[in-house]
């Protein structure tokens, strides 16, 4: 390794280049700040992405909020396919369609996040204010004086980073969030799925075609393991497979040619013949693991900042992992509006001396922190509950009933009941305030479904009462508009 050392003095420093530290650096320096972004991994506009990996993001209300709020939102547009439902596969290929919002104008939509990424990227760079630093690798942290030292792995040089502000965003496997981890007072819990994920792809039929609904996240639910796919913009469709890492039907089963086709042939026939290369596939991508994170504190004395996975990273079954970081950049400008309300500017915040601006910077990471934590331990939650439901409810036809009854309810009482789904997915109000109306909801569903066997005969007399009773005063309460829905 080289002996070389570089030192550099930076304004704001943003470790990781993923989706939430561009956006951020974006934000940031349309507002004026200088931003300089270390990533550990190489220029993904340059370099030929590592194929597997990936997981089509869907992306929903709180995720176009953020790009909106950096003035990317148009930008990104034309890169979405939308999804209005579910479309579950049997095992003998019979298909059950599940909307996702009351009518067509709520949906997710799918999105590449190779493809994102790079928007973000370029669209950072155009400002004028943010340099990306690539293949950097964090190697230590300083604390005490707010030093990050990077591994140039371009060249082995060694540079050391002393930044005015740290802000992590360099997902769950963070440096950042490790080396505060080692501080007295913070904790921080890793909980491992037992499952690993396979990306797969079903590739564009003739002419670009789409060779299943388009309009639709398609789920072979399985019980104790599941295959989903997402649409592209060309046509294909990438396909990931959820399975345990051990057991019966696991990947340590597939070992061969024949285990795999044998285990895709029965569980997931259907998709078979729309995945040419499935086998070559199967054996050349990695599998995945996947984490539920969660620590405490997520800043150090108003120096430095976790957002995004690094300070919460969830399992991706309801696809709010990118949702839930932007929203902490939607958050974070928020705060930052505040203080230009009270006269702290980017002048005072970045470029004074003043010994009270650390107070103030230590005061408006705690704000941010004290607002998303709940909030992010909720989706967490609920993420891990939308796995069990994905993999084995939507194939269950009392689970079935309900959703039909729900939404029945939901366009029969537009604005009074909203599901957690849609509380989740089409609205902003705190996830932690979705997660308990989902309860509530669950409740209400659970009553109606007494001795119910067709949706149509539901009484719904009784349920505007038991919505009025319980779910009403929730809703009420909430910081943000439950009526301002929708999927853009």
């Amino acid at each position: 390794m080289s002996t070389e050392v570089e030192v550099k003095e930076v304004e704001i420093a943003v470790v990781g280049a993923g989706l939430v530290g561009s956006l951020l650096a974006m934000l940031l320096a349309r507002k004026g700040f200088r931003v300089e972004v270390f990533e550990r991994r190489p220029d993904m506009r340059k370099e030929k992405i590592a194929a597997g990996r990936s997981i089509n993001l869907n992306i929903s209300c709180r995720g176009l909020k953020g790009l909106e709020r950096a003035g990317v939102l148009d930008d990104v547009m034309p890169e979405l396919v939308p999804m209005k439902g579910r479309m579950m596969h049997s095992r003998d290929g019979e298909l059950t369609y599940q909307p996702y919002g009351k009518d067509d104008s709520e949906y997710g939509n799918s999105v590449s996040r190779a493809g994102l990424n790079k928007i973000l990227v370029a669209r950072a760079e155009e400002t004028g204010r943010v340099d990306f630093h690539f293949s950097h690798r964090a190697s230590d942290v300083d604390h005490e004086e707010n030093i990050v030292t990077f591994i140039d792995e371009s060249t082995d040089k060694t540079v050391k980073v002393k930044a005015r502000r740290i802000i992590g965003t360099d997902g769950g496997g963070s440096a950042i969030r490790k080396s505060m981890m080692e501080l007295n007072g913070y904790q921080c819990s890793t909980a491992p799925l037992e499952y690993g994920y396979k990306e797969l792809a079903i590739p564009p039929g003739p002419g670009g075609s789409f060779l299943i609904e388009k309009e639709a996240l398609h789920i072979w639910p399985r019980g104790e393991f599941m295959q989903i796919a997402l649409p592209n913009f060309d046509g294909s469709f990438t396909v990931t497979l959820f399975l345990p890492f051990e057991g019966e039907k696991s990947f340590e089963k597939l070992t061969d040619e024949k285990s795999v086709l044998e285990f895709f042939n029965t569980e997931f026939g259907d998709s078979v013949p729309l995945m040419p290369d499935l086998v070559e596939t199967f054996f050349e991508n990695p599998t995945g693991h996947m984490e539920t994170v969660r620590c405490h504190p997520w800043q150090v004395g108003g120096k430095a900042l976790l957002m995004g996975d690094a300070a919460h990273a969830i399992v991706p079954f309801f696809g709010q992992g990118m949702n839930c970081g932007f929203e902490d950049v939607s958050v974070f400008d928020d705060c930052l509006n505040q203080l230009a309300d009270k006269g702290y500017g980017v002048e005072e915040l970045v470029r004074s001396k003043e010994s009270k601006i650390e107070l103030i910077w230590y005061k408006f990471f705690e704000r941010f922190v004290q607002e998303r934590k709940a909030n992010a331990d909720a989706i967490a939650d609920m993420a891990l509950d939308n796995f069990i439901e994905m993999r084995d409810k939507v194939a269950d036809p009392r689970f079935l009933l309900a959703k039909k009854v729900e939404k029945l309810l939901e366009k029969r009482f537009p604005g009074k009941y909203v599901s957690r789904y849609s509380l989740v997915t089409f609205t902003n109000i705190p996830y932690k305030m979705a997660q308990d109306a989902g309860v509530v909801c669950d409740g209400i569903i659970n009553d109606l479904l007494e001795n119910l066997d067709d949706a149509e005969k539901v009484d719904f007399e009784r349920a505007e009462k038991l919505i009025d009773e319980r779910l009403a005063p929730l809703l009420a309460s909430s910081p943000e508009p439950v009526l301002t829905r929708g999927s853009n």
